[in-house]
């Protein structure tokens, strides 16, 4: 059975891959780059073909800024079948826009980092690997130092994300009340694309898409300048995934740093800014009542007090010591690992927001569960890691490669709980990965 599953997630990450060398995460629905979708199916292509994961990255640092920004989507062809597209974004309107790709003016969280430190672990060829890395970590090292210098006005070590796709959990529960502070919204006139493949039900609404547009307004209005940015805009989170991806792929550099040798000013950067954002973290995101990291509201200043599979990200990051991780860890089985739900859901299943079948309202998610696992493997919770990686590997042998699936486990009995895009590329990335470790 291993060996089909193998074989299948190989053929959709070869029928995703692209002749100008990167891949969208599914045909249709998503048919440019995403940031972290790059990232995530980087690893899996270094399983079995080393030349398409550093294609891959390349392609995505091909498109970075000249101040170090690396955007979200990068727009590499022409497609009608994804709104908004690059001209909504207008991303020449900055002076540090690179001239030769169209790109969005968001970013998304910040995974390359430990992604080359997961190429050079698994790619047998050290020096080929090794070689790669030299020519592209300083554009990464690069990346973080433009978060850390524009999105962290109080220098706390926690970077803002300005926009909820930055969050990579679109349309999650958590920014309702957001929305609830932003008043006199236009109603813009848009053609949605998203659910003329999928149903509109799985689907961020008309309403929440008036949110979106009007933050990428608001910084197209300002030629994407971040000091504008983090004056006006409404949307100004301090989000515990986007910032425990951001700390794991700077001690990732330092490791690849270390092996490289000779950087060590660039070292201590980066163990400076990871000294700064686990204390900040720990001190600001950590809901002591919750027992779970949660989401800083940084424009109203407020913490965001839910629970989502966002709140176990920091694990992996090496965030939280011993007994907040056991606290946080007896945490996450008391609120999603009750045994009629598959881990780990992507909002609070107690919650009357959450919804099994919407995005990221509820339903399970492949990358949040590939960092769950690795955050449970790191503090030796193996039996639990087990766990989530055996119930990944259920969920898609059940019902395919989808976008996300039911957490609801009735669901899956007739093979009907795969939502959004099908033969989705970090799907079956990840899948690959997990299959090649060692429980």
């Amino acid at each position: 059975m291993i060996d089909n599953l193998l074989d299948s997630a190989k053929q959709v990450l070869n029928g995703n891959f692209q002749p100008k060398g990167f891949s969208i995460p599914c045909d249709g629905l998503y048919p440019f780059q995403w940031n972290w979708d790059s990232g995530f199916i980087a690893i899996g292509f270094s399983h079995y073909d080393f030349e398409k994961a550093k294609s891959e990255v390349k392609t995505l640092l091909d498109a970075q800024w000249s101040n170090g920004f690396i955007p979200h989507i990068v727009f590499h062809n022409e497609s009608d079948s994804y709104f908004p597209g690059a001209e909504f974004h207008k991303s020449e309107l900055s002076p540090y826009a690179p001239k030769d790709h169209k790109t969005t003016g968001l970013t998304q969280p910040p995974v390359l980092g430990f992604v080359l430190e997961e190429m050079y672990h698994i790619h047998k060829n050290k020096d080929e690997v090794l070689a790669f890395v030299k020519n592209h970590i300083d554009q990464v090292f690069n990346c973080h130092k433009h978060l850390y210098e524009h999105r962290d006005p109080k220098n706390e070590g926690l970077v803002y994300i300005y926009h909820n796709w930055e969050s990579g959990t679109d349309n999650s529960p958590m920014w309702d009340e957001v929305w609830e502070t932003m008043t006199d919204i236009p109603t813009y006139e848009f053609e949605r694309r998203d659910t003329s493949h999928v149903d509109a039900s799985q689907r961020p609404s008309n309403q929440e898409y008036n949110y979106y547009l009007h933050l990428i307004e608001i910084a197209k209005a300002h030629n994407y300048d971040d000091a504008k940015i983090t004056e006006l805009s409404p949307f100004l989170i301090q989000d515990p995934l986007f910032n425990a991806m951001l700390i794991k792929s700077n001690q990732a550099l330092i490791n690849l740093y270390e092996i490289i040798g000779g950087e060590t000013e660039k070292i201590n950067t980066l163990k400076a800014w990871n000294t700064l954002s686990k204390k900040s973290f720990n001190d600001k995101l950590y809901d002591k009542e919750l027992k779970a990291y949660i989401h800083y509201d940084l424009r109203n200043d407020r913490p965001l007090r839910h629970v989502s599979s966002s709140s176990f990200s920091p694990l992996f990051a090496s965030v939280p010591d011993a007994d907040r991780a056991k606290e946080i860890i007896d945490n996450l089985m008391t609120v999603f690992g009750k045994e009629e739900f598959y881990l780990c859901a992507s909002f609070d299943p107690n919650s009357d927001k959450f919804n099994p079948k919407k995005y990221w309202r509820g339903p399970v998610w492949i990358n949040l569960n590939w960092i769950v696992f690795h955050g449970l493997k790191s503090y030796g919770y193996n039996e639990l890691a087990t766990r989530v990686k055996n119930e990944t590997i259920e969920l898609i042998t059940k019902n395919g490669f989808y976008e996300y699936f039911d957490a609801r486990k009735e669901i899956h009995e007739s093979g009907s709980g795969g939502y959004g895009g099908n033969n989705f590329s970090w799907s079956a990335a990840l899948l690959i990965d997990l299959l090649k470790k060692e429980n």
